[in-house]
């Protein structure tokens, strides 16, 4: 080989693509421009992206809780058992009502449709109430006592009201939209939903599903009846 092809053929000063030239065959790349001032950032930019990206998984999380909720809520299922304040004063517990047949209606004193299903639950709880029905309503429009009332006493509610709390709302699958009403059996089982305005023909349908399961007999009933059948005993011939 010959020393020009051992050191290969030099690129002419012109096409040594824009670069300075150097050794032979080598293309030397162009000096860098220097650098300019660093750009400061925003403070404030930065706050803003940490708040919404908090608020991004605070509301992920708050969904997810409340996606599962829902899916524990069906038909057939135990009713989550809840304490609330009464707008009366004092707490109800919704398992003290075991034995009767439940209509839990969450509602608000903005929400239209809840204004038009009122008066229908108000002439059932009188039709029905001899007979083991008890309609509860929870408020959850977080909205003052004193509009509650205004409420009550305007509509003549005459079944105990109480005040809402977020995490009873969760507990029943986050309550989308109001009105929404559970229909509890006399066994504490979920036997029916409805989620927004339905018929009266609708509700009363569905008290009376409520109404004709069967209630648990507590644990203290089963040993009194249990002792009774042994104490009568097989007949004697």
């Amino acid at each position: 080989m010959s020393a020009d092809e051992t050191q290969g053929t030099p690129l002419p000063p012109e096409e040594n693509a824009g670069g300075a030239t150097g050794a032979p065959g080598l293309t030397v790349p162009p000096s860098a421009p220097p650098p300019g001032p660093a750009r400061s950032r925003n403070p404030l930019a930065l706050v803003v992206v940490a708040v919404v990206a908090a608020g991004m998984l605070y509301f992920g999380f708050h969904m997810a809780r409340r996606s599962e909720s829902a899916a524990r809520i069906m038909k057939s299922t135990p009713a989550p058992d809840f304490t609330l304040e009464s707008l009366n004063g004092g707490n109800m517990r919704l398992s003290d009502l075991r034995g009767k047949a439940v209509v839990l209606n969450f509602w608000a004193t903005w929400c239209g449709p809840c204004k038009i299903e009122t008066p229908w639950l108000v002439e059932l709880q009188n039709q029905y109430g001899s007979q083991g029905l008890q309609i509860v309503g929870v408020e959850s429009g977080d909205d003052d006592k004193e509009d509650i009332a205004k409420f009550v006493r305007e509509m003549g509610i005459n079944y105990p009201v109480l005040l809402g709390k977020e995490a009873v709302g969760d507990a029943y699958g986050g309550i989308p939209a109001l009105p929404e009403t559970f229909f509890i059996g006399r066994d504490g089982k979920i036997v029916d939903k409805s989620l927004g305005l339905h018929g009266r023909d609708e509700i009363e349908d569905a008290i009376k599903k409520a109404l004709n399961t069967e209630a648990v007999k507590s644990d203290a009933s089963a040993q009194i009846m249990g002792d009774m059948a042994r104490e009568d005993g097989p007949a004697r011939k």
